[in-house]
């Protein structure tokens, strides 16, 4: 397969993630500028901030026993980003003396990531994570997933679904592929690492 094919979901324009002009304007979604994010029972919202800039470079969320980070960036209209990306995972990885599996996922091509990590009474242990992608119009977005759904079959499926239901907006400025959609704190929220039960 092409580096630069796009990667998606066959009926992501109708199941998601969903591009601005495709959401239901009907739904109470959060506003977080370059995502929107459908509010449910049981969860939690943070936003990820770059030290030094109080850049919005992430979005956190807590849901089913399990985190999903996810990330907007901005793609060249013919081409797909999630190729090249996952060499780029890959690395990462492996310059942590992790380990990778590439498996094929309802979101199409996923990474499994195993990497050592320290817990807090010193000892060494091993942090899973899955790696998930797709290429959208003009848009690219990226997830990591981490908690009980890399171990149950309920808790998988809520936040598959919780992916699935992230709109991504990408506005009409000219942006380089690869540069962060920008995030924006919800006018609700004061402070900028604030935690929102949804």
């Amino acid at each position: 397969m092409a580096q630069d094919t796009k990667s998606a979901p066959e009926n992501r324009a109708d199941e998601g993630p969903f591009d601005a002009d495709e959401a239901n304007p009907a739904r109470p979604y959060v506003d977080l500028g370059g995502v929107k994010i459908l509010p449910r029972e049981g969860l939690q919202l943070r936003l990820e901030v770059e030290e030094g800039t109080n850049r919005v470079v992430a979005v956190g969320l807590d849901f089913a026993g399990s985190t999903l980070q996810v990330q907007a960036f901005a793609a060249p209209r013919s081409t797909g980003l999630w190729h090249d990306i996952r060499g780029q995972i890959r690395e990462q990885i492996a310059a942590q003396g992790g380990t990778l599996t590439e498996q094929e996922g309802v979101f199409g091509p996923e990474l499994i990531a195993e990497v050592p990590a320290t817990a807090p009474d010193g000892t060494t242990v091993t942090r899973l994570a899955r790696f998930i992608g797709v290429d959208g119009p003009r848009w690219f977005l990226r997830g990591v997933i981490a908690g009980e759904a890399m171990v149950s079959d309920d808790s998988r499926a809520a936040v598959e679904e919780l992916f699935r239901s992230v709109v991504v907006v990408r506005g009409g400025s000219p942006m380089p592929p690869r540069d962060l959609i920008p995030l924006t704190i919800p006018k609700t929220s004061a402070t900028p690492n604030a935690s929102t039960t949804l």
